[in-house]
C-alpha cells in the first residue's frame, strides 16, 4: 500500500508584500522546507515525504507546517527548529513549543 509514516505540509502561499495576513512564501517557507528535506535524507529518516502545500490558512501565525498522521500544526520561526522537526518526522514526538496557538 502506498503511503508514508508521516507526511509534512510547509505553506508556500504567496500574497501581495502589502497583504494584511502576510504570507508564508515571504518568511522563507521554501527554503526551510528543502533544509528540512535536506537534513532528514542526511539523517537516514526514510517513509516520510517534506512538501509544499498551497496556502494552508494560517500565515499571519508565522510558517505554517502541518504534519500527519498527527494533525499536529506548527508555527515556525526558521532553521533552528529544524532539529525538532527531524525528530518529529522519525519518532512522531511533538515539538509542544512550536505548536500553533491561533490569534483571538
Amino acid at each position: 500500500m502506498p503511503g508514508f509514516e508521516r507526511h509534512m505540509f510547509f505553506c508556500a502561499h504567496e500574497r501581495d508584500h502589502d497583504a494584511p495576513r502576510g504570507c508564508c512564501a515571504a518568511k522563507k517557507s521554501l527554503a526551510l522546507m528543502k533544509a528540512v528535506k535536506t537534513a532528514a535524507k542526511v539523517e537516514g529518516i526514510v517513509n516520510i515525504r517534506v512538501q509544499k502545500a498551497g496556502c494552508l490558512g494560517q500565515c499571519e501565525n508565522g510558517i505554517s507546517c502541518v504534519v500527519y498522521p498527527e494533525g499536529v500544526w506548527y508555527t515556525l520561526s526558521g532553521e533552528e527548529n529544524i532539529p525538532e522537526l527531524l525528530e518529529h518526522l522519525r519518532s512522531g514526538t511533538v515539538a509542544e513549543h512550536l505548536i500553533m496557538k491561533l490569534e483571538e
